[in-house]
């Protein structure tokens, strides 16, 4: 199939975000319950806060964050461990084609969040949104 120019450019299709969500789901299903006996997951709560697809939907990179931050490596380590019994649930499931790959990466959205915050409550940016408003409103 060939590219057309812009086509980099576009995000995902609805395809890969519904599955992307479905996955995110059954993950977190399956997390939350407990039902992988694994060393460094047992007790542990771990959100899965955002699954990204490949456009062929044969990778799934899963965005995963414990309670609290707390060793985020570990429980990184202990899911990529286990990533083809997850893969295994996954696939039964939602009943997929093709199965897709799991990739496990930490979430840094709340870090991205907190430091959004930090750059706001600074002064100086603060003074720069204050008269850009000013500027807006006459």
């Amino acid at each position: 199939m060939a590219k057309h120019s812009g086509d980099e450019h576009r995000g995902p299709s609805q395809r890969q975000l519904r599955v992307g969500e479905l996955i995110r789901r059954t993950l977190s299903e399956v997390l939350a319950r407990g039902d992988l006996h694994a060393p460094g997951l047992s007790g542990r709560s771990i959100t899965v806060g955002e699954v990204r697809t490949s456009p062929d939907l044969k990778v799934a990179t899963v965005y995963v964050l414990p309670l609290g931050g707390i060793d985020t490596e570990g429980v990184l380590e202990a899911l990529n461990q286990n990533r083809s019994e997850l893969r295994r649930i996954v696939t039964k499931t939602m009943q997929l084609k093709y199965s897709p790959e799991l990739r496990f990466q930490a979430d840094r959205t709340f870090d991205q969040m907190d430091e959004t915050r930090r750059l706001l409550s600074d002064r100086v940016v603060r003074q720069d949104v204050e008269a850009a408003d000013q500027d807006e409103n006459g």
